[in-house]
């Protein structure tokens, strides 16, 4: 397992190998949202400080494992397009989680019905 740390906090931890971490960890896509995301009002990533994808701790593993245990299925998940269709090899790349270790702001209801 691999840890994204940014500014000397953990952020995030990925069952993945460390290929597939700094990949995911990375893309554009995650990249975007951790700039929008925001911990205590803060965003998770200011957009230039460095992303650090190093070994988990056995802490942050532990945080991870009880996480995914607590995970019932009942989350309010949506379909990733990536998960569809058959099942190959390469899909199961795609199957990584990724459990947050800083607690993530909810958006604000209000926002969201002026959306």
């Amino acid at each position: 397992m691999f840890t994204l740390e940014i500014e000397g906090t953990a952020v995030a931890v990925i069952n993945s190998d460390e290929a597939s971490a700094k990949d995911l960890f990375t893309c554009e896509g995650f990249k975007e949202d951790i700039r929008t995301m925001t911990s205590e009002g803060k965003p998770l990533w200011n957009g230039t400080a460095p992303l650090i994808i190093r070994a988990a701790t056995e802490d942050e593993i532990e945080i991870f494992e009880d996480a995914l245990a607590e995970d019932d299925g009942e989350g309010e998940f949506t379909d990733d397009k990536h998960h569809a269709g058959g099942e190959t090899d390469e899909e199961d790349e795609d199957e990584a989680d990724i459990v947050f270790l800083v607690d993530i702001d909810e958006a604000d209801e209000d926002d969201e019905a002026d959306a």
